[in-house]
């Protein structure tokens, strides 16, 4: 029987920091722990929670889930709507088998908020059995050296009248400020992509935002710790920050006190899911930078097939940035197929897909 309550980490962070990045490398390296993972993706399809179950199916730990698969999903959109909805009956599903979990990983959509998920633990039928260990607060590195998220807002406007590419709401702004008001652990990533003087404004970016006592961990953009021992300790911190988390004042609690409209930021997006068959790499490698070059995309994830290859190939957009690799085996009774999702404002899907057509292949 188990005497303590199960120690939950919460991952937040904006589209593209690398939030699955680091829950799969946890998955894969810390293979004495029975982990649960809950999943909350913005987006029509679970792309994310796709890559999570292609690792978590080959890790040693004990699987866990309905589906024996150790993931958990929860419907589109922002944790902050669906928490009472969804998220309460999960974690019951999970106190029930609390013999049989070690530790919880939860990854939040790129759009929520991290405070209303938090203080879900103090319900009474969660509080009993869970605690927040702590919550993991994830930067992109360049971006933020980029000034996208700069604290002064006439900064921000004059960046995006010199960038066409860059059409960020202010809203995002205040979503990163409440992401970082409820972190225990910064963590920024791909910081082998910043030079020292970069480096230096993210730094002082985060001093402006979180307290001294909450620590800031540079990772490299392929690596979150040098050894399974020190991803371990990003999950034994033993916050306890359902305790705090009521006194945490975000931007979310001020409008609402204020008395303005529940406006989300998710609001302010578009998401679509392209499918395609097999694809040429390289020419859907070309269209989607055609892509990101012509629309307002946050963000583009998915997987690919690309003809006579036995693996399926992940694809990642940020920015102006494409990334793929390789994750595994297509499994025989699987369709080979291409699948994208996007995140942006004023896209058409019907658009998007006769670009990306392009790449298909016979």
């Amino acid at each position: 029987m188990q005497l303590n309550k199960i120690p939950a980490t919460v991952v937040t962070g904006f589209l593209g920091s690398g939030k699955t990045t680091l829950l799969t490398n946890i998955l894969r390296q810390l293979t004495g722990k029975r982990i649960a993972v809950i999943v909350n993706e913005f987006g029509e399809q679970d792309i994310d929670s796709s890559v999570l179950r292609a690792c978590a199916l080959g890790c040693e730990a004990d699987a866990l889930s309905p589906d024996d698969d150790g993931i958990y999903e929860l419907a589109n959109g922002c944790i902050c709507c669906t928490v009472e909805e969804e998220f309460l009956p999960v974690m019951q599903n999970l106190v029930e088998r609390r013999d049989q979990i070690d530790h919880i990983l939860i990854e939040t959509s790129g759009l929520a908020l991290p405070k209303p998920l938090v203080q879900a633990f103090n319900w009474p039928d969660i509080r009993q059995h869970c605690t927040v260990d702590a919550v993991v607060t994830v930067l992109d590195g360049p971006a933020v050296a980029a000034g996208r998220y700069a604290h002064d807002e006439a900064q921000v406007e004059a960046q995006r009248r010199a960038d066409d590419s860059l059409d960020h709401d202010p809203s995002l702004q205040e979503l990163l400020d409440d992401q970082l008001s409820a972190a225990d652990l910064v963590l920024v990533t791909k910081t082998d992509l910043l030079s020292e003087d970069e480096r230096a404004r993210v730094e002082a970016v985060i001093a402006q935002r979180v307290p001294a006592a909450v620590k800031t961990l540079f990772v490299h953009k392929d690596s979150f710790a040098e050894s399974p021992a020190e991803l371990e300790a990003l999950m034994g911190m033993a916050a306890a920050t359902e305790n705090r988390i009521d006194t945490v004042n975000n931007h979310h609690d001020r409008h609402h006190a204020e008395g303005a409209h529940h406006d989300h930021a998710h609001d302010h997006f578009d998401s679509c899911v392209i499918e395609l068959g097999e694809v040429d790499g390289e020419c859907l490698a070309t269209q989607l930078q055609l892509l990101l070059d012509r629309y307002s995309i946050y963000r583009a994830k998915g997987f690919a097939a690309l003809p006579g290859k036995p693996m399926r190939q992940v694809i990642q957009a940020v920015g102006e940035r494409i990334e793929a690799h390789f994750d595994r085996l297509w499994t025989h009774d699987e369709r080979r197929r291409t699948q994208l999702v996007f995140i942006g404002r004023g896209l058409e899907a019907a658009a998007l897909q006769q670009v990306l057509t392009e790449a298909e292949v016979d």
